[in-house]
């Protein structure tokens, strides 16, 4: 595949171009590190490095989604590549506090850019780089994009940062050996993105959900999610799966499955049964933008996503 014809200077929804939607972050919590916060250790052989829940900033150093890696006994795994060259070094000095095991596979949880720009790091390495199949698209399509946006916010914190192929895919699920310790890759269904995946630790318990699940941050309806998939997703897929084990989500801190269902199925189910009353009342998309949300305004990103998700979840299920 040839990136520089594939990828395409297509608008990226995920970041959010305008600089107006860069909220100014809380202080860094490891101003030592391009990390925004140091792992912590979530259960045997699981650690996550939680990042920022507000959008990219220079200071936040892209960290504002989680990255997570999984230690066996002959090889370590890696849940997101980090949104920059740096940003993913920062997270292996931090591995390598831990183990001087190999970085054997790097694991993207979709295509977007805060989960894959940092691969170009990981492949200097010798990792092994692994996507759903669903999340070439969206590296292809929007890429680019991400990449020149981040670039401007990052400066020279970006430095050598570039796009890279991914490795290996799957559809279903992929399941990888560490030495001594499985580590289970799944596609549950639609969700937020293209291609978002979770991977499954057995023998700690720990579903690292990826953006399958939100609680602390409001989630994000881009203009091609599929509300309605989502939900049939979680109720069909993810919760069975899910309940009585330890997640981490895509953003934010660790949890259980109550917090994010109340959190992301609940709100999916608010929103649009909102939007469905409106529809049936004759009520137009510019109605949809007032609707009230408050039982969701204390989430992260609320004053900037949740107008934005209603006008879309509205023109979705006029056409449902």
């Amino acid at each position: 595949m040839n990136l520089t014809h594939r990828f395409k200077g297509l608008s990226l929804s995920c970041l959010l171009l305008s600089s107006t939607l860069y909220a100014a972050s809380p202080a860094d919590k490891y101003p030592e590190s391009m990390l925004y916060s140091a792992p912590v250790k979530v259960a045997d052989h699981v650690w996550s490095a939680i990042g920022a829940t507000q959008y990219y900033s220079y200071e936040n150093g892209g960290h504002n989604n989680n990255l997570s890696f999984v230690i066996g006994q002959d090889a370590v795994l890696v849940v997101n590549g980090g949104a920059s060259y740096l940003l993913a070094k920062a997270l292996h000095d931090e591995i390598k506090k831990k183990t001087d095991l190999p970085v054997k596979y790097v694991v993207d949880e979709n295509g977007q850019s805060h989960a894959t720009l940092g691969n170009s790091y990981w492949k200097a390495q010798g990792a092994t780089i692994i996507a759903h199949e669903d999340a070439l698209e969206e590296i292809a399509e929007k890429g680019l994009d991400g990449l020149e946006t981040l670039k401007g916010i990052l400066k020279e914190r970006f430095a050598n940062t570039a796009l890279v192929e991914i490795d290996k895919t799957f559809e279903e699920t992929l399941s990888l050996d560490l030495g001594g310790l499985e580590v289970e890759l799944i596609h549950f269904g639609p969700a937020h993105s293209a291609g978002d995946i979770s991977v499954y630790v057995p023998s700690s318990n720990v579903l690292i959900a990826g953006d399958m699940a939100f609680h602390q941050r409001l989630l994000p309806v881009f203009p091609d999610t599929d509300t309605a998939e989502w939900l049939a997703t979680w109720h069909t897929e993810f919760a069975p799966y899910a309940a009585g084990k330890i997640i981490i989500p895509g953003h934010g801190e660790v949890t259980d499955f109550e917090t994010v269902d109340q959190w992301t199925r609940g709100y999916l189910e608010y929103i649009r049964g909102k939007v469905g009353e409106l529809i049936d009342e004759g009520g137009m998309l510019e109605d949809a933008y007032k609707i009230d949300q408050s039982p969701y305004a204390h989430l992260e990103t609320f004053d900037v996503l949740a107008a934005k998700n209603a006008g879309r979840i509205f023109e979705a299920m006029e056409f449902e």
